[in-house]
């Protein structure tokens, strides 16, 4: 290994330790923070944004990464240094005190938020908001000009990396001819036939998390490196390591919880599944935010909404939750678990109303990033696209704009990943199960290691060492498309 080279991983290793440390703090703060800790929080997480921002913008930083390029690298290593390229292009666009101020914000918000979407409080919410908003204009327009893109691809780079604008327009351009009509189709022909029998709660909380905590073990989840909690907002953070997941519980509901801790299984099983020896390299994490949001998604919505895995399910929820067994037949539950309906809630959304969900926030955060929508006017603009594109709309700020803790966290040009890492699911699961029938078997016994091992190999060892359209390429044959995802839904609803 080259010296100049040596020196850049000595540095990103310290940079990604930093990282972790802040993730943890934030699992802490979303998770078991006592509310009089916010302040002190975000000074910790200030701090340690700082500290990486200094260390991104030592001043030998870009001499270090010129020399090793004319250095004898492997294909990781070149890799490695091209995400370390990548970093130091968005690290060294914005300034110190920029980085500080998002931080500070972005953590008061975020706390903030808590509270005003429990009060239904746009309007306290509001300059808090604004004010993240515009810093994160302030930090888009920094690396815009530095990657030479537009000020919202130059945020949602930092996402999905080499994903443009442009792109998700043609995408969801493709998507959005094909999915009203077979909406109303499936809505129209589910009315027909005999509703699913729905069963009847109350579902112990202590319960679900019991069944929650086993299907995660038979997922492949090693609790010697992760643990399960309760939050506001389900997700998955910590560190590769010792990764935190959480759900939220409803006694009247268990499948949101249950399909939520499926969903955030997904993600940890592709952290879990990095390559360890690229462990605190920019190489070695995941390829980006559609990269994840497939492995999440093939989870919980390819492989646990199946009648394979139902087959499993159903015995196992009748077991905990007793009742009526006709209700816990697969068939029953597949109909229960794929009926489509428009709801507001993006996070209990079916498989095919869920796009109109993310379509609706990309456009909304595109506008308000590009000037064209006043943070004010939220609601009210949300309300009307809710009601073009699912045909409703929400009685209050609280189940309408202020359900996501997105925009209130600093995530602007997050939300196009969730349909894009769906269509990169199907896309993935069809060629997987071409590739190995072991895999629908095995989910009928509640056995997901021909899945995992198929993924393990394709696609979580292969983090960042390629773009996501290489990656899925050299895994199911094509690049990153809708034919998978159409051909899914209508294998799965269209019948």
């Amino acid at each position: 290994m080259t010296e100049a080279y040596k020196q850049l991983e000595a540095r990103f290793h310290r940079m990604s330790v930093l990282s972790g440390i802040g993730g943890m703090l934030h699992w802490d703060m979303a998770v078991i923070m006592p509310g009089g800790g916010a302040d002190a929080r975000s000074e910790q997480l200030a701090t340690l944004s700082v500290l990486e921002n200094e260390l991104i913008n030592a001043p030998d930083l870009g001499d270090l990464i010129a020399s090793a390029e004319t250095e004898n690298l492997d294909d990781w290593q070149k890799a490695n240094l091209a995400e370390m390229k990548r970093g130091w292009v968005h690290g060294t666009a914005v300034p110190a005190d920029l980085v500080e101020k998002m931080s500070r914000a972005e953590t008061r918000c975020e706390v903030a938020w808590r509270k005003a979407r429990a009060d239904n409080d746009f309007k306290g919410l509001l300059p808090q908001l604004q004010e993240v908003l515009d810093l994160s204009i302030e930090a888009g327009k920094a690396k815009a000009e530095a990657l030479g893109t537009s000020v919202y691809d130059a945020l949602l780079d930092q996402y999905d990396p080499m994903m443009r604008s442009e792109r998700i327009d043609s995408l969801f351009a493709e998507l959005e001819s094909f999915l009203p009509d077979f909406t109303a189709d499936v809505i129209e022909r589910q009315k027909s036939e005999d509703k699913p029998i729905k069963p009847v709660g109350p579902f112990p909380v202590e319960t679900q998390n019991r069944i929650g905590l086993d299907l995660m073990k038979a997922v492949g989840f090693d609790f010697d490196h992760g643990r399960l909690d309760i939050s506001h907002h389900p997700f998955c953070g910590g560190i590769p390591e010792d990764v935190r997941l959480t759900t939220r519980y409803d006694e009247n509901d268990f499948t949101s919880a249950i399909m939520g801790v499926l969903h955030e299984t997904g993600h940890a099983m592709y952290e879990r599944g990095l390559p360890k020896e690229w462990q605190n390299q920019p190489v070695g994490t995941a390829r980006g935010m559609t990269m994840h949001e497939s492995q999440s998604l093939l989870v919980e919505m390819q492989a646990c909404r199946s009648e394979e895995f139902l087959t499993y399910a159903g015995p196992v929820f009748e077991a905990a939750f007793g009742g009526d067994s006709s209700a816990w037949t697969a068939n029953n539950l597949h109909r229960l678990y794929t009926r489509v309906e428009p709801g507001l809630i993006r996070v209990d959304a079916d498989e095919v109303t869920y796009p109109a969900h993310v379509i609706l926030r990309y456009r909304i955060e595109r506008a308000l990033i590009e000037g064209d929508m006043k943070l004010a006017d939220l609601p009210s603009a949300w309300n009307e696209m809710m009601q073009k594109l699912l045909g409703i709309v929400p009685e209050d700020d609280r189940n309408g704009c202020m359900q996501d803790i997105h925009w209130p966290s600093g995530a602007w040009g997050y939300f196009p990943t969730y349909t894009l890492g769906a269509m990169a699911a199907a896309q993935i699961f069809a060629a997987a199960k071409d590739a190995n029938p072991d895999i629908a078997t095995g989910l009928t016994r509640g056995d997901f290691a021909p899945l995992m091992s198929w993924l393990g190999t394709n696609i979580h060892s292969q983090a960042s060492s390629k773009s996501t359209d290489a990656i899925l390429e050299a895994a199911t044959g094509k690049v990153l498309g809708v034919e998978a995802f159409k051909a899914h839904l209508e294998n799965r609803y269209g019948r």
